[in-house]
């Protein structure tokens, strides 16, 4: 007779069973998170779908009863402790209620390791409009919906060992600005050859994203070369940004003041599909070159005597991977003496791949008179644009050695390289020995006691009184630290006023540059600190020096102009006129002072 087991036994078995279960998943972490359970129909609610494990495929669910004001942004975090790696990867969403009620937020799946992975569910509950909403967006929330970075692959579908590009471009609001980037996690194009093309300079450009006005920055550009058909992962990128938000708060010229957060944003894993080189019509002689080229060989003459050189060059020019396969071997009769060839490369890579050209150069060094032919070579590629294999030959060329000993034997074989020395006949062979070098004596001179000597000897001691004097200067200048801070100041000052007038025609960093230049030049001759700063504090102190009263509301005006004009549209000719302002001012003030 069977016995049931009671009901407390099955529902603890169950949760051990799913325990084990989580535990032989590989702790994958996959789950949603909302900013909020109830709210209000005019709240917005903000959902992140967060794992542990990268993963492809991310579905969202259809989030019925809401509308999706904002996403996905996308952010990864890697992190190193104690020698052990720590991943996270969000996706994040911002939803308007469409009306009241309770909803479902259902399941989002990913796929992690060939397993697919749920979210669980999430109850909703949407009440009727409150007065304050406590969803008001913060720093954090503007800087996310006003930053993007994207990854431009030029084409995700290339043939192998075919150029692709990927520029990396961060999107920025004309809401905010940033004031620093600096990179967090880099990629590391496996199973791609790859070359960075340098950016020279940040220089922001307008441009639009999700069909709104942006500014945009490109950080990063590469060319990569797949080695390797199927699909490929490009892995994400990912940068550290300082962002300035502005507030509701105003400074005393009646300014908004900004407040900076920082953020980390992600391009995203991007993934390549490569395709295999056809195989039909493949030469038996290719070897992996891919592009549009041109082929030759070249001597650097055809007629010469015994004994003298010339130069054979095989050369490959054109657009594709220059640098990643074999050029053809030259095919020279055995009577030749050749030596191994010297690779040459002229390379320039640009984002639509390499172009330039490559060549191996033969010295090649006829012993005996007679002709000698230099048969037609080949050489093949492959060309994504015709998606066909071509072929091109060489011609032929024939050397005429028209002077010297007449070769022992006229076998007609060949050679592709190292060096082939003949056995050859003739009385006048080495001719070309001199017997007699004719060396010169060199005459005998001696240094020591020469006035050259004593020179030596006395300048490290007529050396010492210089050194002594340029010692006590720097102890004197080092000790007046109150006149060593008000030389650096002034020289700032110089320094940013200079900087102002090269950055003309660049409003946000002309007037930044200029309003320090102004701050600067009072720390030095006011001798106050930065932090003491105040439109009242400035004033008073000008006008115990002595300064004018209009000079001083010039000097004062300039400082506002400056601040406005950084958040407000300025030309050419405002900035100039700004600057020439400064210069006059400073000059008044410094003369009353």
């Amino acid at each position: 007779m069977f016995k049931i087991a009671p009901l407390h036994s099955v529902i603890r078995l169950f949760f051990l069973m799913l325990s084990f279960t989580v535990m032989a998943q590989g702790d994958v972490l996959f789950e949603a998170k909302v900013s909020k359970n109830k709210l209000g129909v005019n709240e917005r609610l903000r959902i992140d779908f967060i794992m542990n494990q990268d993963g492809d495929n991310f579905l969202p669910p259809k989030f019925e009863g809401f509308r999706v004001v904002m996403g996905p942004n996308q952010s990864v975090s890697q992190q190193w402790v104690n020698g052990k790696r720590t991943f996270s990867k969000t996706y994040s969403y911002f939803l308007q209620p469409t009306a009241k009620g309770k909803f479902v937020i259902r399941q989002a799946t990913i796929d992690i390791d060939g397993t697919i992975y749920k979210t669980t569910p999430i109850a909703i509950e949407v009440t009727a409009a409150v007065d304050k909403p406590s969803d008001e967006k913060t720093a954090d929330d503007i800087a996310d919906e006003s930053l993007h970075l994207v990854a431009e692959v030029s084409n995700a579908s290339p043939y192998l060992n075919e150029a692709i590009s990927v520029v990396y471009k961060l999107f920025i609001s004309p809401t905010i600005s940033i004031s620093d980037i600096r990179h967090i996690d880099k990629p590391t194009y496996v199973n791609f050859w790859n070359q960075d093309i340098p950016v020279q300079r940040l220089q922001a450009e307008n441009g639009s994203f999700n069909g709104k006005p942006y500014r945009y920055v490109v950080l990063k550009r590469m060319v990569l070369y797949p080695q390797k058909t199927g699909k490929l992962t490009i892995e994400p990128l990912s940068i550290g940004v300082f962002v300035d938000v502005p507030t509701n708060r105003v400074d005393f010229f009646g300014q908004r003041i900004y407040t900076q957060v920082e953020k980390v944003v992600s391009a995203g894993s991007r993934t390549i599909q490569v395709k295999e080189l056809p195989q039909e019509g493949k030469p038996s002689n290719f070897t992996g070159a891919v592009g549009n080229f041109d082929f030759k060989v070249t001597t650097t003459r055809t007629d010469l005597k015994a004994s003298e050189s010339l130069q054979a060059k095989v050369e490959v020019s054109g657009n594709g991977n220059l640098k990643l396969f074999e050029l053809p071997k030259l095919q020279l009769p055995t009577s030749l003496e050749v030596y191994d060839p010297e690779f040459k490369e002229s390379i320039n890579t640009t984002l639509v791949g390499m172009q330039g050209r490559v060549s191996d150069n033969y010295t090649v060094v006829p012993q005996n008179r007679g002709k000698y032919p230099i048969p037609s070579i080949s050489f093949s590629y492959f060309n994504p644009q015709t998606r066909k294999y071509h072929t091109v030959q060489s011609d032929e060329i024939v050397l005429n050695v028209y002077e010297g000993p007449e070769a022992i034997t006229t076998t007609p074989s060949t050679t592709t390289g190292g060096v082939k020395q003949s056995v050859l006949g003739g009385e006048n062979q080495f001719r070309f020995l001199k017997l007699k070098p004719g060396l010169i004596p060199v005459s005998s001179y001696t240094f020591f006691g020469t006035m050259e000597f004593y020179m030596w000897w006395l300048l490290p001691i007529l050396f010492i009184p210089f050194v002594m004097l340029v010692w006590k200067k720097k102890q004197a200048i080092d000790s007046d630290v109150q006149g060593n801070k008000i030389r650096a100041a002034s020289k700032l000052a110089k320094k940013y006023l200079g900087a102002a007038k090269k950055k003309l025609g660049h409003k946000e960093t002309f007037y930044e540059a200029l309003e320090r230049a102004l701050h600067n030049y009072l720390k030095a001759r006011l001798h106050i600190e930065t932090s003491e700063f105040s439109k009242e504090k400035i004033i008073a102190l000008l006008q115990e020096k002595g300064v004018k009263v209009d000079n001083v509301n010039e000097f004062t005006s300039l400082l506002a102009s400056c601040e406005q004009a950084r958040y407000a549209p300025a030309s050419q000719t405002a900035m100039e006129h700004d600057y020439e302002r400064a210069v006059d001012v400073i000059s008044l003030i410094d003369k009353q002072l």
